[in-house]
Order: C-alpha cells, then structure tokens, then sequence
C-alpha cells in the first residue's frame, strides 16, 4: 500500500507556480488576481478562504476577499460579481459556498464572466468539461487527476467508481475519468447496493461527507481509493473511508487530512495562473 499525498505533491505545485508567476510580473508586468466573496460567518467557509488567501500570498498571486453579511440581498453580490467581471486586474472569481438560504446559487454562478471562473461551476465551462473540451475544471476533481498522474497512475482502461454525484465533486469527477479513458460508474443516494459497484472499481472516488461509508467489505484487492470526504468524529478529521481497515486492502489510497484537501488549493491556484495567461492573450487580440 502507498499513500497518495497530496500535501506534498501540493508544496511542490506551489513551489513551480511561485517561479512562473515571478517570471510572468518580471517580463510581462502580469501579476495574477484572485477575489474571493464570502457570504455570512460560517466557520469552516471561513477557515477555507483564509487559507486560500495565505496560499495566493505564498506564491504571489494578489487576492482580494469580499466578505458579505448572513442577510446580503441577491442583487448586492451580482452588484459585486459584475464589479470584478469588469476589473481589468482580477483574472479569476469564485463564490464560497455554500450560501445562506434567501440567495439563488445558480444565478450568481451563471453571472460570472466564465474566462474568470476558476472554481469550474459556471455551465458554460461545465458543459466543456463534459465535452471534453478545454476549459476550467472544479479544482478538487482536478487536484484528483494531478495527484493519480504524478503517481504514475494511468487511468485508462480502469473501472472506475465515483460515490456521490454532486455537480462540485462527483459529477466533474466522473467526466474527468471518463475522458481520461476510465469507464466509470457513477453512484448517488438513489443507487442500490452501492457496494455492488464499488467492489467492482479499479479505482474508487468517494465523496459524500459520511464518516465510515466505505469499509474494507466494499473495496476490491489492490483498488486504488481516494477519499474526498470531510468529516469531524470526536474532534478528529476524518474521510468517508474507514482508513485502517480499507488500507491494507489497497495499491494507493488517500489519506484524510493530508490527501486530497491540500490539493484543491494548489488547483485553485493552477487555474488562477491560467485566467491570467488568458488575459494576456485577450489584450494582445484587442
């Protein structure tokens, strides 16, 4: 069994992503901007827009957080969306999530400029990704795909197995595979006998939020796992794979923390880097 880290392959993709961008500002006077709008006090929303401003400031992208009270109207977060859709020197946007209940998530998503949507979300880019076209992938699924290809891990010709069909997680996951060549089954709440697939899978991709989904019952030997999950279990961070006991059963797998998380970020990043190199090119056809 190996582990799949995703902490250190991340300090190493923020390490390169440092060097480029120095470059980019000292030849191009380019320097890659991140705003970030965030909605109420949640804590753990919070905690994870911090840590993405420290990672922008670590690698020397400028970001910029606006942060909006729990009672925002829809039409002051457009009003702000449409600010950043227009500013010259923010290459990318995203929305934390989730949102409190009075706000239409799909509207906000839908208004931001999709050459600036760096979390993925927007249809446009949705739809390309499913198509197998360029565009901005959802950096989770995304960070996924770099951690398998910087372990030599091929995913042609695998059966694949995604647990859990969120349009954030598991549906891009399953198109990321499927275009890398992996046949892919797709489990949700309404699958029957979820073990039924997962035992099946060459590689499985779990995540739900459920701590203790997956135990070694549901695994086949040798499977690579990789666990998205996040859960709390007496104060504990923890994925949605029993660790212990799916382990030994396993090539590779994830470990939760240290795994999957860390990447998202540098993903985040990775694409940010992107909008702005596509800025570039925007102002040189203009």
């Amino acid at each position: 069994m190996q582990l799949l880290d995703g902490k250190k392959l991340s300090i190493e993709i923020k390490a390169d992503l440092k060097d480029k961008i120095a470059e980019l500002k000292q030849t191009r006077q380019i320097v890659p901007g991140l705003a970030v709008i965030l909605v109420g006090s949640d804590a753990a929303s919070e905690l994870y827009v911090q840590m993405k401003a420290k990672a922008c400031e670590e690698v020397g992208v400028y970001s910029v957080v606006h942060k909006m009270p729990e009672s925002v109207r829809q039409e002051e977060i457009l009003e702000t969306i449409r600010m950043i859709n227009h500013n010259p020197y923010l290459d990318g946007l995203l929305v934390q999530l989730p949102l409190p209940t009075q706000i239409d998530k799909t509207a906000l998503l839908e208004s931001i400029a999709v050459t600036k949507d760096v979390d993925g979300f927007h249809p446009y880019n949705f739809g390309r990704l499913f198509a197998g076209l360029e565009t901005f992938a959802p950096c989770t699924p995304l960070g996924v795909m770099r951690l398998l290809e910087a372990n030599g891990i091929s995913v042609r010709g695998l059966d694949a197995c995604v647990v859990g069909a969120s349009n954030i997680v598991g549906k891009p996951m399953a198109a990321l595979l499927h275009n890398a060549g992996a046949t892919v089954d797709l489990c949700h709440i309404a699958t029957k006998e979820i073990a039924a697939h997962t035992r099946r899978a060459d590689l499985l991709v779990v995540g739900v939020g459920k701590a203790g989904l997956i135990t070694k019952d549901m695994v086949k030997e040798g499977a690579i796992v990789v666990d998205i999950g996040t859960n709390k279990v007496d104060g504990k961070l923890c994925g949605d794979v029993v660790f212990d006991e799916v382990a030994p059963r396993c090539s590779f797998i994830t470990p939760v923390p240290g795994g999957v998380g860390p990447m998202t970020i540098a993903m985040l990043l990775c694409n940010t880097l992107k909008a702005a190199l596509s800025r570039e090119i925007h102002n040189k056809n203009s």
